[in-house]
């Protein structure tokens, strides 16, 4: 073989040695798009399929004359909104150890209409952002009040609540309580998925800010007075004595 045979066969080998390295490459970059393709779709689909923590039933407290997130006479002499969130562990004392008090005490008794108003995860300048757990709870709940559910299924998420912001309140979480809670699920899916409640509940943080709401749970009474409304506001997870102080005082105002 010549030497120039021989300078041309070297040159063969060097471009085939490129041409595998190349394809190597080809074939290292492919297969890591591929395994990083595979990873974004798990994290993606995954949460679709992983195990649904187990829903508690529990039975729902007694709510006299409820009608969508109301109970109570329309005409009664005081009203209380109450502006809570459902992730808050206060607000949760107070639907188990003051509500039911309230219920039997003045609600039942025709002098105080009730109203619940979930805040969301509301933020000072009440701007809208992504969605959180406490909101997606509240439009479930108000979802439910489509099928005159709305406190069994404010019974039933604050009885489901995991923590805050730890998957309390996923979109399948919160289907299978509200299935738990018994509501025809073909029409609560149709509203939750619209996105039916998303302006109430956008509504609800922000007259909680204008009435000076700086945290939940928050109630703002209100009564009239010789053609005066009155307005006062109780913060915080108060016991009953701190209501009925201010509820009898209010009716002993008022001449009742």
């Amino acid at each position: 073989m010549s030497n120039k045979d021989k300078e041309t066969s070297k040159r063969q080998v060097r471009k085939e040695q490129i041409r595998r390295k190349e394809q190597s490459s080809r074939l290292l970059g492919i297969g890591l798009i591929s395994i990083g393709a595979l990873v974004f779709a798990f994290l993606i689909i995954w949460p679709n399929f992983k195990p649904i923590s187990g829903i508690t039933t529990i039975e729902p407290n007694a709510r006299p004359q409820a009608e969508a997130n109301h109970m109570g006479d329309p005409d009664a002499p005081i009203k209380i909104v109450e502006f809570s969130d459902y992730q808050c562990p206060f607000c949760e004392r107070f639907y188990k150890n003051t509500e039911p008090l309230l219920v039997e005490a003045y609600i039942t008794t025709g002098k105080v209409y009730f109203t619940y108003r979930s805040t969301g995860n509301w933020v000072s300048d009440n701007i809208r952002g992504g969605k959180t757990e406490s909101e997606d709870a509240a439009k479930a709940a108000y979802c439910a009040g489509d099928q005159n559910m709305y406190w069994e299924m404010h019974d039933m998420i604050f009885a489901n609540v995991l923590g805050e912001d730890v998957d309390s309140f996923t979109d399948r979480r919160l289907s299978d309580i509200a299935n738990k809670t018994g509501l025809d699920m073909t029409l609560f899916n149709e509203c939750y998925s619209s996105n039916k409640y998303d302006d109430q509940v956008f509504q609800d943080g922000k007259e909680a800010l204008e009435a000076g709401v700086t945290g939940t749970p928050s109630f703002i009474m209100t009564y009239t007075v010789n053609g005066e409304e009155k307005t006062a506001l109780i913060e915080g997870a108060q016991p009953f004595e701190v209501f009925q102080k201010q509820i009898d005082a209010a009716l002993a105002e008022m001449g009742q």
